[in-house]
């Protein structure tokens, strides 16, 4: 057995009981099981894997792909995703939750950012945001390959966001902790792991929670996870907030939870909450709990005042080239810098203010620059669900070529024709080429290449 932090030990045998915590930590050394969350939009595969019992889209697979040059994965039609996280859908599902403003307060890498994209779709907005800038970066690569169009990334401080107060539907803070959900499948998590480390995460998680308890309008949903077992970062943040927020924090619908699932249920006061323990349930540790705020708390919606403009509205002449390459969706077009985005009408103003206040580093879809009156695509508008497939020729191509295109080795100009192509391969769009003569222009973006395979 792989040593485990000593404290960990006797916080969870207190926890358990000694008899429980041995299977635990005999579950902690054993396999991790393997499971996605299929992209409704885009998965065009056969029926694949086991059905997740709590997530419409979630599957178990037997055995573990080779991710990185799986066509269906490199095109966004799946996300490797935990099983105890996808939990979260069964909740949203059980408060009829399917249109909105969704805040992520804790978004990267975007696994719960591109769940909440999928339940609201063209009737919501997500915003996905994450601190820690390299992480921000990884997140918007998430959401662009995801392509619903739906999101905005921020990389912001939790209080820049709290300016808009009142604004969202629902409020999901995944927070930093102390991760021993994680010492099946990182080493490193088991060192770094500490008692001191614990509590500084429940005072950072205190803080992000006071700052996302103020964007959180009068009768929204307020969910909170974690993946830790420990009871300060999950039931006691719990109390905490009840003691925070007293009568404003209320009871939302109630969450059905079958026995043959294995979830372990922890309510504190409003808050309904669920533990995935590994030794019960084929998942990594994980932990969720969700309450509503008060209806009649009284507060009043608002935000910030702009303090630059960013997006600015497409020109006609543009809109007539731009609208060529999207179909089957109600969209706005904006100029932002160089390059033209395009986002969903209903959201169009409110992903204005957010861009004119906060930092913004994607939201919508990125279409490219216009010259001479057409198109150049950016790699993001291939992965859009809004594509229209018609707008330039479609080299269809196997699997071999398409791995040598994502590595951007060299191909023969005789698998395209003249001009912008789009990629597919499998029935999946992986991004364009233009040939010029005997010439291939490959454009995926150099940050995604893949390398060494």
């Amino acid at each position: 057995m792989r040593q485990l932090p000593e404290e960990f030990v006797e916080n969870m045998c207190q926890q358990l009981g000694s008899s429980e915590a041995e299977r635990l930590f005999e579950s902690l050394d054993g396999s991790s099981p393997v499971s996605v969350r299929i992209n409704p939009q885009k998965w065009c595969g056969d029926e694949w894997g086991s059905l997740l019992p709590w997530s419409v889209n979630g599957r178990y697979l037997a055995d573990r792909p080779q991710f990185t040059t799986d066509i269906p994965f490199v095109a966004g039609a799946y996300y490797v995703q935990e099983a105890g996280s996808q939990f979260i859908d069964y909740i949203l599902r059980s408060e009829g939750v399917d249109s909105g403003r969704i805040l992520d307060m804790c978004a990267a890498p975007g696994g719960k950012s591109t769940l909440y994209s999928t339940v609201v779709g063209n009737r919501g907005l997500v915003v996905a945001n994450e601190y820690v800038r390299n992480r921000a970066n990884i997140l918007a690569d998430n959401i662009r390959k995801w392509g619903l169009g739906n999101v905005v990334v921020t990389n912001n401080d939790p209080q820049h966001i709290a300016q808009f107060e009142e604004w969202f539907d629902v409020v999901a803070v995944d927070a930093p902790c102390s991760g021993e959900g994680m010492f099946r499948k990182d080493e490193v998590a088991r060192e770094e792991w500490s008692g001191q480390s614990v509590q500084m995460c429940a005072a950072r998680q205190r803080s992000i929670l006071s700052q996302a308890w103020q964007s959180l309008r009068s009768g929204g949903l307020l969910i909170y996870s974690t993946c830790t077992f420990n009871t300060t970062e999950d039931e006691g943040i719990l109390e905490w907030m009840c003691d925070e927020w007293g009568e404003d924090i209320v009871a939302c619908n109630r969450v059905e939870l079958p026995d043959d699932w294995g979830v372990s249920r922890v309510d504190v006061g409003a808050f309904q909450g669920f533990k995935f323990f590994p030794h019960r349930v084929a998942s990594e540790g994980f932990f969720v709990a969700v309450a509503r705020k008060s209806a009649d708390c009284g507060g009043r919606t608002s935000q910030p005042k702009a303090r630059k403009k960013i997006m600015t509205d497409a020109p006609k002449e543009a809109i007539k080239e731009l609208s060529r390459w999207v179909s089957g969706a109600d969209v706005r077009f904006a100029a932002v810098a160089d390059s033209y985005y395009c986002y969903p009408a209903e959201y169009y103003e409110d992903i204005k203010s957010l861009a004119n206040a906060l930092t913004v580093i994607y939201s919508g879809v990125e279409m490219g620059q216009i010259f001479k009156g057409k198109l150049k695509p950016e790699w993001s508008l291939s992965q859009s669900v809004w594509v229209n497939r018609r707008a330039v020729l479609v080299a269809e191509v196997d699997r071999e070529v398409a791995l040598d295109y994502l590595r951007k080795r060299d191909i023969a100009a005789t698998y395209f024709s003249e001009g912008i192509n789009l990629v597919v391969c499998d029935g999946y769009p992986i991004g364009y080429v233009k040939r010029i003569g005997n010439r291939v222009n490959n454009m995926y973006p150099n940050s995604l290449k893949i390398n060494n395979l």
